[in-house]
């Protein structure tokens, strides 16, 4: 271990004490402006969340944000870490790295699904704050069990966080491209798939012509972005398994 000192943008994602400013009142902390900035884009999406914006809705002035948040990207990784909020229990029991991984999946979906605008976020490293640390944890804390080594474990818990989170930007486009329609997923897909049935001719696209005739377009399930989520997950742990040598 060294004594360097944490650097700062570090030090305000696990919310360290700044020891120059030990013992002086500030109207502002790194909490507050960080929790108005996630209302902010709870509501009106990631896209009106500003540095000029957020101080303006605490009453401040943007120069004001910056002795407690050093850039817009800074501030998008803090309300990343924020928003996660605490990771599910998960046990490290033998033969329960599944259940535990899928837990975890889903976890982490409706975490996503409750504030859309995290999966939009750029991915600019790997986890840092005590939230994304956290979350890391529990589902290695799923292989703990396993004789998988770190860099397969790595990769494995890199792979369904992919996945979550695409499903949930997919889940999320197709959402905002419905809007004003009044149709649900389930009525466009039934509508998509009558309209290319009558095109698609089978003697130049006969796998595509069956798909389109088959009951899945006739009859789509009412949550299909759910159904196509679980089924993602699911081949995903498949691979898993036979990595883990057929743990259940």
């Amino acid at each position: 271990m060294t004594d360097e000192p944490v650097p700062t943008d570090l030090g305000r994602l696990w919310r360290l004490p700044d020891r120059a400013r030990l013992g002086r009142p500030a109207e502002l902390d790194v909490e507050r402006v960080v929790r108005a900035a996630v209302d902010l884009a709870d509501r009106d999406g990631i896209g009106a969340v500003t540095l000029t914006e957020v101080a303006s809705t605490l009453g401040f002035t943007k120069m004001a944000l910056y002795r407690h948040v050093g850039s817009k990207n800074e501030l998008f990784e803090l309300m990343s870490d924020l928003a996660l909020g605490s990771a599910p229990e998960i046990s490290s029991e033998p033969g329960q790295w599944r259940t535990g991984l899928r837990r975890w999946a889903h976890a982490l979906r409706q975490v996503l699904l409750a504030h859309p605008w995290l999966a939009q976020l750029p991915i600019s490293g790997p986890p840092r704050g005590p939230h994304s640390i956290g979350w890391l944890d529990a589902a290695l804390r799923a292989l703990a069990a396993t004789e998988l080594d770190w860099a397969t474990k790595v990769g494995i818990v890199m792979l369904v966080d992919t996945h979550v989170r695409q499903s949930s930007l997919l889940t999320q486009q197709l959402a905002d491209a419905r809007q004003g329609t009044g149709l649900e997923e389930a009525d466009v897909n039934q509508n998509y798939g009558a309209a290319l049935a009558r095109l698609v001719d089978p003697g130049t696209f006969p796998q595509a012509a069956a798909l389109f005739a088959s009951p899945l377009f006739q009859s789509p399930p009412d949550d299909p972005a759910d159904g196509d989520f679980v089924l993602g997950l699911e081949l995903i742990l498949d691979g898993v398994a036979a990595e883990v040598g057929g743990q259940a």
